[in-house]
């Protein structure tokens, strides 16, 4: 561990996307991690949904890489054999007057380059999905579903193969600027502390990037923890509907609101909502939330009218707004010679990760050939 050309700070999905990307330039990237497993937190703790790119801003980070990640995620599971499946999804407008809304929301993922959207009406979304009720909706053919622990086993796999390493059980504690890179000092959950020379340092750090970026001394990123709980759809309810079923987001595009995923066992999820909590909060899922989330389902599908809900996980993504702020962006910066930070790298972070991994790599490798 001496001597490394670049170390990347998190294991989760976006960590090992960028090992990957790197190794395949030639690089040899060691990754580090925390945990005594890789993708503990934010990757493991969310839908699994492959995101199509409709939502954002165009030309931002999150549209630009959403796309191009979900176009580079499909392939790379056809590839490797991760469990996939290409659903689609259903946005729905529940009355009449929200269909400008639903025309808005597809002229701006067409901005976004995401093809194949179509808008229904209410006798064709009938045919499609019979137990949902709503005047019209949205439908995104390239949405899916994704086994996530696959994912990252695939790519902890194909970059360990180009020359990549994973060590788990280890924590960044210190980060130091030298002539020639980075001095890392990496504490060993089950051995001593030791320095680590680096000429790049990739902080995908996660939740935590906020803080390992401050390690550095960029002290302007703060992460808002927010927390969503997930309940469980019984298995009768969810058999009879074939595709993700969402409702218009919020103009603040805070959280997509609670909808209808699958899972690739055929089982049924409702979630998550958006709690902001603080630093430190656990994983527990309210379950007195059971009876807000089935309200708010069976406005979307009538037969989650008055079921019994079981809780089931939740997840804390983080963001850079805090309850009540402005819409942010993903942060992909070199903000001092030889370190990138990823920061707010939340939803949809684990449709993008494959492309981050391109954007981290070109930026390394443009800086090192100039």
């Amino acid at each position: 561990m001496s001597d490394v050309d670049v170390l990347v700070i998190g294991a989760g999905v976006v960590g090992l996307a960028v090992a990957d990307a790197l190794a395949s330039e030639g690089w040899s990237p060691l990754v580090v991690e925390r945990h005594a497993r890789v993708g503990q937190e934010t990757s493991s703790r969310n839908s699994q949904v492959v995101h199509a790119g409709i939502y954002y801003p165009t030309g931002s980070l999150k549209a630009r890489l959403c796309v191009r990640g979900r176009e580079l995620l499909y392939a790379f599971c056809v590839e490797a054999g991760v469990e996939h499946r290409r659903l689609g999804k259903l946005v729905l407008a529940r009355e009449q007057e929200e269909m400008p809304q639903l025309e808005a929301l597809k002229q701006q993922g067409e901005a976004n380059g995401v093809q194949g959207l179509r808008l229904l009406h209410r006798d064709e979304l009938a045919r499609l999905e019979p137990s949902v009720e709503a005047w019209g909706a949205l439908l995104s053919v390239e949405t899916g579903i994704v086994d996530a622990h696959g994912l990252m086993k695939g790519l902890q796999a194909r970059a360990r193969g180009q020359g990549a390493e994973v060590l788990c059980e280890a924590e960044v504690r210190q980060l130091e600027p030298t002539a020639s890179g980075w001095r890392v000092e990496v504490a060993h959950l089950r051995g001593p502390q030791e320095a680590v020379t680096a000429r790049w340092v990739v902080n995908a750090a996660g939740l935590c990037a906020d803080e390992v970026a401050a390690l550095a001394g960029v002290s302007s990123y703060h992460h808002h923890y927010c927390k969503g709980d997930y309940f469980r759809v019984p298995r009768q309810v969810a058999s009879q509907i074939q595709r993700l079923i969402y409702p218009l987001p919020s103009a603040k595009l805070t959280g997509l609101g609670i909808h209808f995923t699958l899972d690739l066992a055929g089982g049924g999820l409702l979630g998550p909502d958006t709690t902001y909590v603080e630093r430190g909060s656990g994983y527990d899922v309210d379950s007195a939330k059971a009876g807000a989330f089935a309200c708010a389902a069976a406005r979307m599908i009538p037969g989650l009218r008055g079921v019994e809900l079981q809780p089931d996980f939740s997840g804390i993504r983080p963001k850079l707004q805090g309850s009540g702020e402005s819409w942010q962006d993903f942060v992909i910066a070199q903000d001092l010679p030889g370190l990138v930070n990823l920061v707010g790298i939340e939803s949809p972070g684990l449709t993008a990760a494959l492309a981050i991994g391109e954007e981290v790599a070109r930026m390394v490798g443009h800086d090192d050939s100039g």
